[in-house]
């Protein structure tokens, strides 16, 4: 009997890691010169994933959001999976900007890779969609190890991360 070879393709950020960015984040902010006498905030909410910031104006956001993104790269978060919205006015003259972080992989990218993988023509590979996740079921470790260097090559617009490689 022929074995076969499963692996996992999830997406998510490590929430620890995050938080620790964000605090590194204010304690980088609070250090600077050009932010000195102003009111900048960067806040984590861990239920929501979401990352809160308010900054004195547009100029102060752009260079709050680019500390923030230097110490979440600097902590090994994937850039990819946070999707921050657009500069708001907030009352007072102050800007507000939320950013979320994708910690399940969407469904519509789901599909979409379970297309590219079809399409691609891998001999007997099943991907079944469970919940935020993917499961890759081939024929042998081979194939398997193929659709693994195929989706590194391919721009989901999400970082993927393989895991619960069975054989």
């Amino acid at each position: 009997m022929a074995s076969k070879a499963s692996f996992d393709v999830t997406t998510g950020a490590d929430l620890q890691e995050v938080d620790n960015a964000v605090n590194n984040a204010m304690k980088e902010v609070r250090q600077r010169y050009d932010f000195k006498g102003t009111k900048c905030v960067i806040e984590f909410d861990r239920k929501l994933a979401t990352i809160k910031m308010d900054a004195d104006d547009e100029f102060k956001m752009k260079a709050l959001y680019d500390v923030l993104q230097t110490k979440l790269v600097q902590r090994k978060i994937p850039i990819k999976n946070m999707h921050a919205g657009e500069i708001e006015a907030a009352g007072g003259g102050r800007v507000r900007r939320v950013a979320t972080l994708t910690q399940a992989i969407p469904e519509d990218t789901a599909r979409t890779i379970v297309k590219a993988v079809k399409a691609q023509g891998f001999k007997k590979v099943q991907v079944a969609i469970q919940g935020g996740e993917l499961r890759v079921t081939a024929p042998s470790k081979d194939t398997a190890q193929e659709v693994i260097a195929f989706l590194r090559e391919e721009d989901f617009g999400i970082e993927l991360k393989y895991g619960n490689f069975r054989s």
